[in-house]
């Protein structure tokens, strides 16, 4: 019983959620996708890529880090050595420890998808 005691109180000092989204072609943050598609561009599929940006919050005040979306993305590209990524999916999540006070939390997007580089 004093186990179960235990575990509901690191539970309760713990919280998060997560949500999951699906995209068609992400390109890097400064690349024009919609020229892209109407030249019909050929490319050639380097692999599978991941990359994850995130943003610390201490006492809910002092914010620090990048957790936006075209940050993780440039990452996977950058790691890759792509151009851009096919069906990707995004994920962001929100974690906060002790969670009623706000003494720390941090938030994170993570995407993954197929590198692909465009050919010239």
């Amino acid at each position: 019983m004093k186990r179960l005691w235990i575990l509901l109180a690191v539970v309760m000092l713990c919280a998060g959620c997560t949500s999951v989204g699906n995209l068609g072609m992400v390109t890097k943050s400064m690349g024009d996708p919609g020229a892209l598609l109407r030249n019909g561009q050929q490319y050639k599929e380097i692999g599978p890529a991941a990359g994850e940006a995130c943003r610390f919050f201490l006492l809910n005040v002092v914010p620090f880090g990048n957790s936006s979306f075209s940050a993780a993305v440039d990452e996977a590209l950058e790691q890759s050595k792509g151009d851009a990524l096919l069906n990707v999916t995004v994920s962001s999540s929100l974690y906060g420890f002790i969670p009623i006070y706000n003494i720390f939390s941090y938030t994170c997007t993570n995407v993954r998808g197929i590198a692909i580089k465009f050919e010239k």
